[in-house]
Parts: C-alpha cells; sequence; structure tokens
C-alpha cells in the first residue's frame, strides 16, 4: 500500500515538475527590471527570458519581441536554451515511462523484476531533468545577483530575479524528488 502511494505522489509530483518545466522555459520573466532609486513612479517594466524580451507600460500595454538572430546572443544563453528545451523533452519521456511503469506495477505481479528496472529508469530520468533544470535556473539568479551588488554594473542594466527562476527552481525540486521517490523502489 505505501508502495502505491509513492508511486502516485511521485507521479505527481513528476508531472507538476514536467508542466513547471515548460512553464519556466517559455516565460519572459528570467530577469526583470530592477527598482532602484528615488523615482516612485516606474513608467517601463523590461522582462528578459529566453526567446524573447517584452516591456511593459504602466502595466497597460505590453510589447514582446523574439530575439532576432540565434548567432548573436551570448553563448551562455544559447546554452541554457538547449538545456530548457532538452530538459522539457526528457520530463515528458521521464513522465511517460513513470505512468507506464506504475500501471505494469499495479497489473504485472509476474515479473517484478522487469517493473523495477522500469521504475528506476523513470526515478533515474526524472533526477537528470531536474539537474537540467536546476544548472540555467540557478546560474542566471547568480550572475543576476552578483550583477545587482557589482557597483561598476550601470543601474539601468541591473535586473532582478524574475517569476520564471522561482518556477523553475521549484519545478527542479519537484522533479529531484519525484526522481528520488521512484529510485528507491
Amino acid at each position: 500500500m505505501a508502495c502505491c502511494v509513492l508511486q502516485i505522489t511521485g507521479l505527481i509530483f513528476g508531472g507538476v515538475g514536467m508542466v513547471g518545466t515548460l512553464a519556466a522555459t517559455v516565460m519572459p520573466q528570467w530577469r526583470v527590471s530592477a527598482y532602484i532609486g528615488g523615482n516612485i513612479v516606474v513608467f517601463e517594466t523590461i522582462w528578459e527570458g529566453l526567446w524573447m524580451d517584452c516591456i511593459s507600460q504602466l502595466g497597460i500595454r505590453l510589447q514582446c519581441k523574439f530575439y532576432d538572430s540565434v548567432l548573436a546572443l551570448p553563448p551562455p544563453l544559447e546554452a541554457f536554451r538547449a538545456l530548457m528545451c532538452f530538459a522539457v523533452v526528457l520530463s515528458i519521456i521521464s513522465f511517460l515511462m513513470a505512468i507506464v511503469g506504475v500501471k505494469y506495477t499495479h497489473r504485472a505481479k509476474e515479473d517484478p523484476q522487469g517493473i523495477s528496472i522500469f521504475i528506476l529508469a523513470a526515478g533515474v530520468a526524472f533526477l537528470l531533468t531536474g539537474i537540467l533544470v536546476l544548472i540555467p535556473v540557478s546560474w542566471t539568479g547568480g550572475s543576476i545577483i552578483r550583477d545587482f551588488y557589482d557597483p561598476k554594473v550601470p543601474t539601468s542594466l541591473k535586473r532582478e530575479l524574475g517569476a520564471a527562476l522561482y518556477v523553475g527552481w521549484v519545478s527542479a525540486a519537484l522533479l529531484i524528488a519525484a526522481g528520488a521517490m521512484y529510485c528507491s523502489f
């Protein structure tokens, strides 16, 4: 009975982590313009993401623009894009493997060795996906914090942590937890 509860909980964590990984990948709020200085009224908010930049004017009008050229992007951004896309695909594959493993665990009692290998593969895939999400999200968060406290960076270029980073951290934690649950069988 406890085995079934852990498998279903791992499946829920993995599913929410998969959706969160997809959301963090497409959200433009990786870097958000910082409120610095004495100006109380902020007319523009700038969002920088993996795929586009957006400018919100007074919270009324939102203009988003995809990056013009892949070749003009900085190398870390290209790597983060690739890691997040790979993490999305791997999270979907992990989730499907977990569904099939849970389904056949409850049906087949004659070959528990084959089923446990399948569940273990889903757990390892979830762990790998969580690590793949954690790398670009934490790296971006670290660079934002480093630039924010660097006096050499102009005030207009300082950014704050965006919502996509928090979604990515939660997704990575859920994926790692799901992987740990499936690897424990």
